[in-house]
Formats: C-alpha cells, structure tokens, sequence
C-alpha cells in the first residue's frame, strides 16, 4: 500500500542549515552528507528501529496506521484501518507479503512487488548514509528552481530495485519530496511540519499524490517511539486467519453451473442472504457490486477510492461491509465489497451488470474450472486431491492475480491469468518496444478490442506463433498488441494478459494457497484461433445496436459502415430482440463471406447495408 512509502519519509528531515558554498558544486554524496548533518549528524548513528502511530485520510476515508522499522535491515511492517478497509504490509529481508481486511495473507513476489519493497528496504535502512547496510548507485539529474526554491535532484537506484529522485531543498537541506514510477502511476511523496525527536528531525506530515488530486493520501504522525523493542518474528509473514468460510451440510466442496457470455464466467450467487444475483468470475476481481444493487441490498458506500483498470480513465470506489456472499454450498463471512459503477458495462456486455467475485473466493479454495461443461467447483483445500493428467504450472502473485513464466514467440516474460478477460493473448507496450517484437511480428490492423473500465482499449491485432505458459505450449495465437498509454496494460514489469481465449482450451485447478495451476486439455483445446470478422466494436444502444468503432479497410469499412451508426436491424429481426453476445459470437465463428443484412441508421436516415465476414487476422 502507498501507505509504507510516506512512512518511509517520514524517517527523514533535516534543520534550518545556511548553505556552504554553491550547491550546484556538490557532488551527490555532499549534498546527502549535508542533509545529515542538517537533521542529526551523529544522532542517527544511534537509532536502530522507529515505531510511528499515525492518521491518515484519503479518498473521503480517513482512520489511523502504524509502522514498525528494523533501521539496520530495512526489515518493516504497517498496518492501516481506513473506515471498512483495513490490512497491513511487510518485508522480512526475503518476503514481501500483505494481509488484506478479511486477513488473507500472500506473498507478493510477481509484477513490481519485490522491486517497490527493495526501495522501501534501502530508504528505511536509511540506506543514502550507510550505504554498507544496503548499496545503491547514484546519479546527478541537476538543479531544479520552483516556487522561489531550489533545489537539487538525485536520482538512485537500490541494488536489487529501481530507480526514484529525491529532491533536497538547498536553503535547509532538508529532504523535500521522493518521486518514483511504480507499475501503474508515478508517485510523488511531499514531506512537511519537521519536528526534533531525540536529537533528529522528522517530518510529521506528507502527502502522497499520482497527480490526481482526489485520490492523494494525507499522513500525520501522533508519535514517534525512537529504538523500541523488535519482537521475534514482527516482520514476518503472518500466519493464515482461521477460516471465515463453511460448506452447508459438512460437505467439503460444492459444484455449480457457470455462463460463458463473451468469454466471461458468470456464476449465481447470494449476497447477504438475498438474490441469487449473477456475478463475473475474475481471478484476480476484488468483489465488486454496482451502486444500483448495493442501493438495493440496503447498503451504504463509504469512501471514494481510485479504481482503474485497461482503459485509460479511472473512477470513484465506494466500499461497504457485507456479512454474507454465498456460492453453491459454500459461505463466506464478512466480506468487504468495492462499489464500482458498472452499469454502463450492462451495454458492452449485453447482459445486467451486478458485480464480480474472485480472489476472495480463490484464495480460501481450490478452485476447478469445467470450460467443457460450463462448471465451477469450490474445494476445501485440506480435501483437494489432484485428479487427471493436466500439466502443473507455478505462478506467483501479482497483487491478486495469478502469473506464470512464460515466453511469446521465444521472448522470455510475466504473464497474468486472467479469467475476467475475453481476449487470448494481449502483449504490453514496454514489453513489445523492449524486446522490438513488432519487427518480426506481422502487423495487422489497428481496432479497439476490447472495453474495460476506463473506457475502450485499442490495440494492434496479429498472430503470436508460440505461446508458452509454463510448459504449456500453444500455436497460432490470435494476440492483441496495446496501444494503451495508460491503465493495467501499461505495466513495464509484465509481459502481457491471458485471457479466456486461451484459457478456455483448458479445465483449469487453481490453488491459490499452494500457488500452482492445473492444465488441463478438454474438448476446445485445438479449435482455431479466430478473431471477430465484422471488423467493427458494437455495443448496446437502448432499442439499437451502436456502432464505436470501424477498423480501417476492414468488412464493415467496406459495407460503409462509420463510427455513429445505429444498427436498427440484423437479417430482418428488430436490434432490441438481437442478443449482442450472440451477435457477437456469429462475428467471430460464421465463416469468412457470410453476409449479414444490416438496417441502419445515421443522423436520421436509414439504409440498407450488406457485411460480408472475413478474417482480419
């Protein structure tokens, strides 16, 4: 959580020190030597753990946290409470986990994870001045004027991390802010309010901000407890929470049937006793209603947190406490829920949008996947016996989603699971620009491919010749390249997302306790790869069909069609008796020069127009 990264400013300040010579001369090491002498001197030779308590408000949450630090090691541990959100985050010196509100506990070992703890590690070691406790190279980016202030800017790159800037204010020498580019956002942490304790100085207020303003978290320290004791095992990952879950009956696993609409999972479920309610199924979902359902179950949103995800704008999060989620025979107590306004997808998906359930439910089961006969079984894990010859593949976390080594076309890389996408293979930007894979991969059209929250995700389509997940090996992979300058598909530390497209070849086991996936081959394994052949994006319109996009040079941009079109009718059946998933699925399976009788509609005058399919990729 961005939490730690403020604590970890908060260890550093300075004095009021007139500055000596010309500060553009200094060289990074003077200008750090300086800063010490400015906040203690000697004073933090003698400081070898902190504990902070402190307030924090962010996002119309507010509530405490509190920080323990090991300043020899860098070995730390937070904990936060935020209105119904609560958890903690920690580093031994060898694993960086989490605790979420439920107290679910994992290691975080995949995405940027382990490099954003490293950093946390060498700036709580106060690595910058003891450089034998944690090594990092250093470099000058310059002087930098604003607001009447100067300042100098150092760039540093832990060993084993990532490089951040820290800016020191020359007319105090005072640490002033750090700014470092995460997976998903650039953050910048501003340090304020510098009080004495114990003979140094520390800023008793920041503020941690990615640019945007509503979302920035707000941190006050209440106290400060200079050298305290390190109980045994502080840092450690804790251990599993007793079981917040049971089956009805003393059963020990529970089966129910699934949708595949656009290749998502929906799954019936109850919420707080009430529905059944049709929810996704995402590996890697918090559990999310609509404001319309919470609105119905009687519940009141608290907070408005950031939420993002493909698409390149983000939006509100509320968040409420439900005391029951039901699936099947199993029950799960006390879950919080983010409310996220997703009635909007009920138009891209064609089907109501209530919500999603998935790592709550992942994390407490092994979870078995029946793409073949549209089935979800829910197992306790000390009941789980492994079944079939499907191939074991490790993964890792990245936060809640599951990721695999793999490779695309013999490149090397990180890949998520990702059950919640209807796509097969879509490669990141920074992967693809690192390792120049669009010189040998061939170039097809450009369109948008998929909609997510955010908005449209556009990307380049083309065939991946092998896909390799493990030891999984596939063929002839329809793959989406983003174009995306912003949102999940950004992300420089993975290779790319694998969605439905691939993965429902499979039936699949997910242990997300004994982190490992089961592949295994079913009925759908060898099916061609296709992609969909209208060559246009169309979502639900009220009583038509609106037309989003056209992809250049493709079916529909040759039967006229144009972005803004309302599609009134399909071969003679009226648009609001047209099933878009159903539509959707003839676009991607009828064969190439299958012509489909369009009615449509622009700025008031009707037409008649003739889509003959074929493949785009």
């Amino acid at each position: 959580m961005m939490l730690k990264r403020m604590i970890a400013g908060c260890m550093v300040a300075g004095l009021l020190v007139p500055a000596v010579g010309r500060a553009a001369d200094l060289s990074p090491a003077e200008v750090l030597a300086k800063v010490k002498e400015a906040t203690g001197g000697d004073a933090w030779d003698a400081i070898h753990s902190l504990h902070f308590e402190l307030t924090v408000e962010t996002s119309g949450l507010s509530g405490t946290a509190a920080s323990w630090t090991d300043v020899t090691t860098g070995r730390y541990m937070d904990t936060y409470q935020l209105g119904p959100v609560s958890g903690a985050d920690g580093y031994d010196g060898e694993t960086v986990w989490s605790k979420d509100t439920s107290g679910q506990v994992r290691p975080e070992e995949g995405g940027d994870e382990v490099l954003g703890a490293v950093n946390e590690a060498y700036r709580r070691c106060l690595g910058y001045w003891y450089p034998e406790r944690h090594g990092a190279a250093m470099d000058e980016e310059g002087t930098k004027e604003e607001d009447g202030r100067t300042f100098r800017v150092l760039s540093i790159t832990p060993e084993g991390g990532r490089p951040y800037t820290i800016w020191v204010d020359t007319g105090t020498w005072l640490f002033d802010r750090t700014v470092e580019k995460t997976a998903m956002e650039t953050r910048t942490t501003y340090l304020s309010d510098y009080r004495e304790v114990d003979g140094v100085r520390i800023p008793y207020t920041s503020r941690s901000t990615n640019g945007e303003e509503r979302y920035d978290v707000h941190a006050t320290i209440t106290s400060v407890e200079v050298n305290p004791d390190l109980a045994e095992g502080l840092f450690a990952m804790p251990a599993p929470p007793p079981p917040d879950f049971s089956f009805s009956g003393n059963r020990t696993s529970t089966t129910v049937p699934f949708t595949l609409i656009n290749n998502h999972i929906y799954v019936d479920v109850t919420l707080d006793g009430k529905g059944p309610y049709r929810l996704l199924c995402d590996t890697g979902g918090a559990n999310v209603i609509t404001p319309t359902l919470a609105k119905e179950l009687e519940l009141k949103p608290e907070g408005a947190m950031q939420g993002r995800g493909v698409g390149e704008k983000s939006v509100d999060v509320g968040m409420v406490k439900m005391a029951s989620l039901g699936v099947g025979d199993a029950t799960l107590n006390d879950q919080i829920f983010a409310v996220f306004a997703l009635e909007s997808f009920s138009d891209i998906e064609g089907v109501p949008i209530y919500g999603l359930i998935g790592y709550e439910v992942f994390k407490r089961f092994v979870v078995h996947i029946d793409y073949e006969q549209s089935r979800l079984t829910l197992t306790l894990p000390s009941a789980y016996v492994a079944q079939g010859n499907g191939t074991v593949v490790p993964f890792k976390f990245n936060g809640h989603i599951p990721q695999v080594e793999g490779s695309v076309d013999g490149v090397a890389g990180k890949f998520d699971l990702d059950t919640g996408s209807r796509a097969t293979l879509d490669l990141f930007g920074p992967f693809v620009e690192k390792h120049d894979l669009e010189s040998h991969l061939k170039k097809g059209p450009e369109c948008v491919t998929g909609w997510g929250v955010g908005g449209p995700a556009r990307s380049m389509l083309t065939r991946a010749e092998v896909l390799m997940l493990g030891p999984v090996e596939l063929h002839d992979v329809v793959t989406e390249v983003t174009r995306q300058e912003k949102g999940a598909f950004t992300d420089p530390y993975v290779a790319g997302n694998v969605g439905a497209g691939v993965l429902k070849r499979f039936n699949l086991t997910f242990d997300y306790q004994g982190q490992t996936v089961i592949f295994e081959p079913n009925a759908n394994h060898d099916a061609p790869d296709v992609w969909d052949r209208s060559g246009m994006w169309v979502n639900r319109a009220q009583d038509a069909l609106a037309v989003m996009d056209v992809t250049e040079g493709g079916p529909a941009a040759k039967a006229g069609l144009v972005a803004g079109d309302r599609i009134l009718a399909v071969d003679g059946v009226k648009a609001v008796e047209v099933s878009l998933p159903d539509l959707r699925l003839r676009f991607r399976t009828e064969a190439p020069g299958t012509e489909i009788r369009l009615q449509v509609e622009h700025d008031g005058k009707t037409r008649e127009v003739t889509l003959v399919l074929q493949d785009l990729v």
